[in-house]
């Protein structure tokens, strides 16, 4: 009990951290940090009060204001708000997981989805009847700017069944690269044609 009422006592304690942005607008490049660990200096009684509470801790906040603009958290600020959340401690230093930032802007493009008719193999004797209905036959994708921009005008999709005689209706794969950064709207599409016999004219007598 006596050397809890001593000062001068030094701790590291671990907190939540979040980082706030504009996520409709910017997108994060790479993980954004979770955590700080903080050294603060007090006395005994009051370390071991934040040290209790710090299992279910609120995270700090730490906003971006211009995400890309910034390349880094700033340390003086991100101390400046840990103090006003220990007024009874001293914040020796802060460290995060890393103070690396880096953002991109967030764009949408629409692509339209196309099959490629020419690679479809109809069976010998058979024709495709009707239109072939793709849905959808618009995607959107979302995500940084410099990803966004690689992404094709049209995407063909490709149908894989061999020797088709009869009406097709199948989901299809849309062939887009997958990248965590990148929202993609649909994965799949429904595709449809009528396929019906072809009747050769009887020879003239």
């Amino acid at each position: 009990m006596n050397v809890l009422n001593k000062d001068n006592y030094s701790l590291k304690l671990n907190y939540p951290l979040s980082i706030e942005y504009d996520n409709s607008a910017y997108v994060p490049m790479q993980p954004l940090p979770k955590r700080i660990s903080v050294n603060v200096t007090g006395d005994g009684w009051t370390l071991l009060q934040k040290s209790w509470l710090n299992f279910n801790a609120n995270p700090v906040v730490y906003r971006v204001q211009n995400p890309t603009v910034a390349s880094f958290i700033n340390s003086t600020t991100l101390t400046e708000q840990i103090t006003e959340m220990f007024p009874n401690l001293h914040v020796n230093y802060v460290v995060a997981d890393t103070f690396e930032l880096s953002f991109e802007p967030k764009i949408r493009k629409i692509i339209p989805i196309r099959v490629d008719s020419t690679g479809i193999d109809i069976r010998e004797g058979y024709v495709i009847s009707s239109f072939i209905n793709v849905s959808p036959s618009l995607i959107s994708v979302d995500g940084p700017v410099s990803q966004i921009k690689s992404y094709p005008d049209t995407i063909k999709v490709r149908v894989p069944t061999p020797k088709i005689q009869n009406n097709y209706d199948e989901s299809l794969p849309i062939p887009l690269p997958v990248s965590p950064l990148v929202e993609v709207s649909h994965r799949d599409v429904y595709v449809s044609f009528e396929v019906a016999q072809f009747l050769s004219a009887p020879p003239q007598q």
